[in-house]
């Protein structure tokens, strides 16, 4: 008997192992799909744990509602717009931030720049005016407390940097 039930269990191990293979591999796919389209395939990656709980009552409509409105706010200025901002993804979950003009957000430092510069108008909006300390807060905090779950920022010709937003650490 010890003999045909170890047989099935490393079976049984290998499509498990061969499953969860494929799953990863869709869920790579998944988030890799807009590389190369809208951006080149990011260098570099990073986790950031946001400092806020997700507005569970954000959704999809919010989230394009959120980019429409900043994007609009950038074409109503006077100079044009220096990067373009969308959201991609079923639930449009995922944010992306193209730089629009060559030599500018060429770098990763570049690019965490351009997120501090963000942090400015996040801390002015209505949603951190509730928070008890939104000078503790950024602009990933509050792209993640409505609903997004990561934000890739590029130069639009060579330097992509993502960021996967995860809960806050309690």
């Amino acid at each position: 008997m010890f003999q045909s039930v170890a047989p099935r269990r490393i079976g049984l191990a290998l499509v498990c192992a061969v499953i969860m293979t494929l799953v990863s591999s869709a869920a790579r796919a998944e988030s890799q799909r807009h590389d190369g389209y809208y951006y080149p395939s990011p260098q570099t990656e990073e986790r950031y744990a946001a400092r806020v709980a997700n507005a569970g009552k954000a959704d999809r409509r919010t989230r394009i509602a959120f980019t429409t409105g900043l994007t609009a706010q950038m074409l109503a200025a006077p100079s044009p717009p220096r990067f373009a901002i969308f959201a991609k993804g079923n639930e449009a979950e995922k944010l992306i931030i193209v730089g629009l003009q060559d030599d500018a957000f060429n770098t990763l430092y570049r690019l965490r720049a351009l997120l501090a510069m963000l942090t400015a108008y996040a801390r002015s909006s209505p949603a951190f005016n509730s928070h008890p300390h939104p000078e503790n807060l950024t602009f990933l905090d509050l792209i993640y407390l409505i609903g997004f779950e990561q934000v890739t920022v590029s130069d639009g010709r060579e330097v992509s940097h993502r960021i996967y937003l995860d809960p806050p650490v309690q």
